[in-house]
């Protein structure tokens, strides 16, 4: 059985920084690409940053230069650094992976940004 279980997330003000993480299990993390996407209220769910088996990462245009996704195999764990966080990064967190024609989510992680 696949899981993703994530952690992190929580309330920040505007130009802090937080870290998202998650843990992966039922799969073979090391050979499987990951993603982070979020979902703003009243907004579709979009890709923040991608990490493949390779380690090679691809970012949005929002979180380009900001964000950076990183992973770490042995601990099954993928992370999201997010810097100079804005009110527009204010949305639910997910890191998912496709596996077997089938898409897995983490529970999701609330951000908000405020001052």
């Amino acid at each position: 059985q696949v899981r993703l279980v994530q952690s992190g997330g929580g309330l920040v003000q505007p130009g802090e920084s937080l870290r998202l993480s998650c843990v992966a299990s039922g799969i073979n993390f090391k050979i499987h690409p990951m993603n982070w996407y979020r979902q703003a209220p009243g907004k579709q769910r979009e890709l923040v940053a991608t990490i493949n088996a390779s380690g090679s990462t691809d970012y949005s245009a929002s979180s380009k230069g900001r964000f950076t996704v990183s992973r770490d195999n042995p601990r099954n764990t993928m992370y999201l650094h997010m810097n100079n966080l804005n009110p527009e990064d204010t949305a639910v967190y997910y890191c998912n992976t496709y596996w077997r024609e089938r898409n897995y989510w983490g529970q999701g992680t609330q951000v908000t940004v405020s001052s």
